[in-house]
């Protein structure tokens, strides 16, 4: 990191604080507790394990050091499944992160589409995506969300983090119920399983043997997303 991209001594102080209040928080929210999966220790719980990793990276940022924290991992982060032991109906939520890594690849990617669609009608730069806003819409109205994700490079993409939340229900949803606001008010408790794919799980298991079993979960998501013909409206509502 550079050190004009470096974060200030107050910016990690205030982490600190916030570390410091979101631990009393949870203390208070352990102590108020109705029952062994109270909601508000759980959120409590997350806001503590956001605060630590904030302020851990910022601490490494500035001075190259590190807390003695870990962050629970995902499976250890999740309540209790409360959920119907028979599920009659599903949600599958996906999220996938990319930089922009190569604007000018992705525009012209869009270009291309744009001429292959109207062919000899459009001149070069006529009426083609001139902006990445607009190049994003026409690659993603044009590929699956799973076509981008296996040819990312040729887009100028580069992966981030990914996530699949399968969680169940009594019923199906009402057509056009959820379509607002499609992410929202998602119950923890009845999540039914849950893959992330993410490079700080790489860092973690770097030299170890573990890696093989990293690469096997990675590829078992990638497995799971290729069945997700029927995700692509969650995947239209991400963007």
């Amino acid at each position: 990191m550079s050190d004009a991209a470096q974060p200030t001594a107050a910016e990690v102080r205030a982490a600190a604080e916030a570390v410091k209040t979101a631990l009393d928080r949870h203390l208070a929210a352990v102590e108020r507790r109705s029952g062994e999966d109270d909601p508000a220790v759980y959120e409590a719980f997350n806001q503590l394990a956001a605060a630590a990793e904030v302020y851990d990276e910022l601490l490494y940022d500035r001075y190259d050091e590190v807390t003695p924290f870990e962050i629970p991992g995902t499976e250890d982060s999740l309540p209790p499944y409360a959920g119907p032991e028979e599920p009659n109906a599903i949600s599958v939520l996906i999220r996938r992160d990319y930089a922009v890594a190569e604007p000018q690849r992705l525009l012209a990617q869009a270009q291309r589409v744009q001429a292959a669609e109207y062919g000899d009608g459009l001149g070069v730069g006529e009426d083609a995506a001139g902006t990445i806003h607009e190049a994003l819409g026409v690659l993603f109205g044009e590929f699956e969300p799973d076509e981008i994700a296996s040819r990312h490079k040729e887009f100028g993409l580069e992966e981030g983090d990914s996530t699949l939340w399968v969680t169940a229900a009594e019923e199906p949803a009402e057509p056009g119920e959820w379509l607002e606001a499609p992410f929202e008010g998602v119950d923890p408790q009845l999540v039914v399983c849950r893959f992330d794919v993410s490079a700080v799980f790489d860092d973690e298991e770097d030299g170890d043997d573990g890696d093989d079993e990293d690469t096997e979960e990675a590829d078992a998501l990638e497995d799971d997303l290729d069945l997700d013909e029927d995700l692509e409206p969650l995947d239209a509502a991400d963007r």
